[in-house]
């Protein structure tokens, strides 16, 4: 590449950063990692009336928590920042009036006085004549209040006065402006069809075409990657540039992420309709401080496991392995495999994401992540539960869930077992194992499978006949792990406690059948 690589992520602080945000953010941490380049978080905070407080801490929470934190951002502070920030928009403010002007000059923009009710009127008065996909533009800004309509005198005038102004890119008629984009290839657009974006508000603030352009161009951001419903505006974009004299970026616009029905942008109300999350966080109301909208995190996922997810909804390393660390990930990276088509959000995928990362991780590691769960249980005895339970579950919170009868005595029994396999005359037999148990001192899984699976063998009894009953005795169901090692794990007495109640349920159950 011709120059340090350098890419950012821009986000709007007007809501929480969803999972295409998210998977933005990826994209970029991967490709700069991979090109030894920098990783920037760029706040674009223009729009003051749709900011939401709290927004921008829960993008860096966010950032931090997958292990993707940028390189540059706002408040960092050292060499860095006092070359390129500050990294929030509405930090620079002063910056953007003096290009926008320097358009007017060079007569590519012009101001605008128009109120929303004389842009109303135009569009009506264009609908009339047929023309429905009106625009302020080259067809109609000369019958709008503009610099271009009115003379140098009127327009000064009304500056002087305070009228509220905006400053309009002025498109070319008849121009085609072609680029090449990463993931899309070659892209044109006629300038025909393309409004004069507005660049610069009435209360100076600038929109992003105007800030974007400006940021991107001092920041020294050599590649841009965003989501494809910026595509559109890249032609302005590109014109801009032109019109500054800059050399543009590279551009790569990604695909959107799509509902799982496969029709559709995912968005935040599938949090709801479909049961699964969309952000990473939980988010919280600003003024409530009511729960919103549940995040992967407190779902019982594992950063790895979203980050390895995320990656595969629109980019293809070319072989059959899904697996990858963020390592692995960073040295398979490029956007040339990105591609074109809508990646559908699979939440199943996601689950046996993250059930293969629960699996590979350590117990010491699984128990430190779920500690809070289980604040009354030791440290050894947690991380023994987690070695015996993490095949058997597909996110953090159900090791709780699935794994309750470690720490709570069953209420209630596998009715179906009960009646197939419960006998009584074969309660003397549980009740001289648990006397044979009651006996050791050495209560580990070895020992009690080896007395168990000896009495069995020594009375010619069939294992159908006691080992469901054993399970169901002391977890109150058929699902989980070893029942010899969830009994070493409940300890002794607990062990024979619950295995005498429960004989007595199953005997009363009997006899009133």
């Amino acid at each position: 590449m011709d120059k340090r690589v350098r890419v950012r992520f821009a986000p709007s602080p007007t809501g929480p950063l969803n999972i295409g945000g998210l998977r933005t953010a990826l994209y970029d941490y991967l490709f700069a990692r991979k090109n030894g380049g920098d990783f920037i978080l760029r706040i674009e905070d223009t729009d003051k009336n749709r900011e939401v407080p709290g927004t921008e801490q829960y993008i860096m929470d966010a950032l931090k928590w997958v292990g993707i934190e940028p390189d540059e951002y706002p408040g960092v502070g050292g060499e860095k920042e006092e070359k390129y920030g500050p990294y929030r928009q509405s930090d620079r403010k002063p910056l953007y009036k003096k290009y926008a002007e320097q358009l007017v000059k060079q007569g590519h923009a012009y101001y605008a006085f128009d109120s929303s009710e004389d842009i109303d009127a135009m569009r009506k008065s264009e609908e009339e004549k047929g023309n429905h996909s009106a625009k302020y533009n080259h067809v109609t800004r000369g019958q709008m209040k503009n610099s271009l309509t009115l003379s140098p005198e009127e327009v000064e005038e009304k500056i002087l006065a305070g009228a509220n102004v905006v400053i309009r890119l002025k498109m070319p008629s008849d121009e085609t402006i072609t680029f090449t984009d990463i993931v899309r290839e070659e892209v044109s657009f006629q300038t025909g069809l393309l409004d004069d974006k507005v660049m610069l508000k009435a209360d100076g603030m600038p929109t992003y075409h105007l800030a974007n352009i400006v940021d991107d161009h001092l920041m020294e951001i050599s590649h841009v990657i965003r989501g494809e419903e910026w595509l559109s505006s890249t032609a302005h974009h590109i014109f801009m540039y032109r019109c500054f004299g800059w050399e543009p970026p590279h551009f790569a616009h990604l695909s959107l992420i799509l509902k799982p029905v496969g029709k559709g942008k995912l968005s935040k109300r599938d949090s709801a309709t479909f049961g699964f999350p969309v952000f990473p966080l939980d988010w919280n109301d600003p003024e409530t401080g009511d729960l919103q909208f549940e995040g992967f995190k407190e779902y019982g996922f594992l950063p790895d496991a979203l980050i390895n997810f995320l990656a595969f909804l629109g980019w293809n390393p070319g072989t059959e392995q899904e697996i990858f660390t963020l390592d692995q990930l960073i040295e398979s990276f490029n956007l040339e495999k990105v591609v074109k088509s809508g990646a559908r959000f699979d939440i199943e995928k996601a689950k046996w994401y993250n059930q293969q990362y629960i699996m590979a991780s350590s117990d010491d590691k699984l128990a430190s992540m779920i500690q809070e769960q289980f604040s009354d249980v030791s440290p050894e005895n947690l991380k023994l539960f987690c070695g015996m339970m993490k095949e058997r579950v597909e996110n953090l919170n159900e090791f709780k869930k699935n794994g309750y009868f470690f720490f709570d005595k069953p209420q209630s029994f596998d009715e179906k077992t009960i009646r197939k396999k419960y006998k009584l005359e074969n309660d003397v037999h549980f009740l001289s194992m648990a006397d044979k148990l009651e006996a050791i001192d050495d209560f580990t899984t070895e020992n009690i499978q080896n007395i168990i699976k000896g009495y069995i063998a020594e009375k010619e009894l069939s294992f159908g006949a006691i080992l469901p009953i054993l399970r169901v005795a002391l977890t109150g169901t058929m699902k989980g792990p070893d029942i010899f090692g969830t009994m070493e794990l409940l300890g002794k007495p607990e062990t024979l406690v619950r295995l005498k109640d429960a004989l007595v349920t199953f005997a009363s159950k009997t006899s009133e059948s």
